[in-house]
């Protein structure tokens, strides 16, 4: 049996799956394998994942697009391994990658996290903004406690095969954008296992939020997400859903809140990165960070129904 599996979703990955496969390909320990689950073949990646059939590498390919959460678990179906990473395909692996996963499980059950390092393209949202939202997250989940790093749970993660049949596999009713690795997380919380978050597993991830225009709609659809991760499991496990605190900040981002529905976000995002470049910086970043956080508060609590858009 092989020790380490690593399950990748990925959709419309042609371009970005090569990267991530020749970093596997250079690991420092042979003992893996790999499984592809392309999730609607619409841009070529079985080919991609074709070229690599020198390595233990092969894919599972969904005829039409059914989600992240359907392509985790026939990932986890497919594996044969002792210790299942996930993967996702926008990531860049060091070559010791799959040995410090494996060797985070070595001394106890636990579920492993490794960060995600944002490489983001040299632009003024990425300047103004995206960077140091990057390290403050990083910042945040290497000092959580160890009762809340399960809200850290993402696509850089591992756990043993036990747990994995102990705990069951991710949600099938997140059917869009979000929520269903942070269920995981309180899911493997709730059990009693330990979450670590080990900084030599920290990752570089080539974002697919590069802008204002696609950061401030995905944190209105992991807001609509949140809904549902509410609804199972209680709206008092992720906490409030609008700051606590009557500061003048987080009254304008209630206020900005209560005016927007999705449509509206993607408008104003795509307005506000065109005015980006002509604004103040610090202005900037407050006009970015007003967006996104008043985004992520109208989706938590927006009637809208979430459509699988990324």
């Amino acid at each position: 049996m092989t020790t380490a599996s690593i399950i990748i979703p990925s959709y419309r990955g042609a371009d970005r799956l090569p990267r991530l496969l020749s970093a596997l390909a250079a690991q420092t320990t042979d003992d893996w394998e790999a499984i592809v689950v392309i999730d609607g073949d619409m841009d070529g990646s079985e080919e991609v994942v074709a070229r690599y059939s020198h390595l233990p590498i092969r894919s599972v390919v969904f005829p039409q697009n059914r989600g992240r959460v359907a392509a985790l678990n026939a990932g986890h179906d497919a594996a044969t391994g002792d210790v299942l990473i996930r993967c996702d395909d926008d990531l860049e692996p060091a070559p010791d990658y799959v040995e410090r996963h494996v060797a985070s499980h070595a001394e106890q059950d636990q579920g492993t996290i490794g960060i995600c390092l944002n490489v983001l393209p040299d632009t003024r949202y990425a300047t103004v903004y995206g960077a140091q939202a990057d390290e403050l997250f990083r910042a945040g989940a290497y000092e959580a406690s160890a009762d809340t790093t399960w809200r850290f749970w993402a696509g850089n993660v591992s756990v043993t095969r036990d747990i994995w049949n102990r705990i069951g596999e991710y949600d099938t009713r997140y059917q869009a954008y979000g929520w269903e690795d942070v269920d995981y997380g309180w899911r493997l919380h709730e059990a009693g296992v330990p979450i670590v978050v080990d900084p030599t597993l920290e990752t570089r991830h080539h974002a697919a939020a590069i802008n204002t225009a696609s950061r401030a709609p995905r944190a209105y659809r992991s807001g609509q997400a949140r809904q549902l991760f509410d609804g199972i499991h209680g709206a008092e496990v992720a906490g409030p859903g609008r700051p606590t605190d009557d500061s003048t900040w987080n009254r304008l981002v209630g206020w900005t809140a209560d005016h927007l529905t999705y449509g509206r976000t993607r408008t104003l995002a795509k307005a506000l990165d065109t005015v980006l470049p002509a604004m103040p910086a610090p202005v900037a970043r407050k006009a970015v960070a007003l967006l996104v956080e008043s985004s992520s508060i109208a989706g938590h609590e927006s009637s809208e129904t979430a459509e699988r858009d990324f």
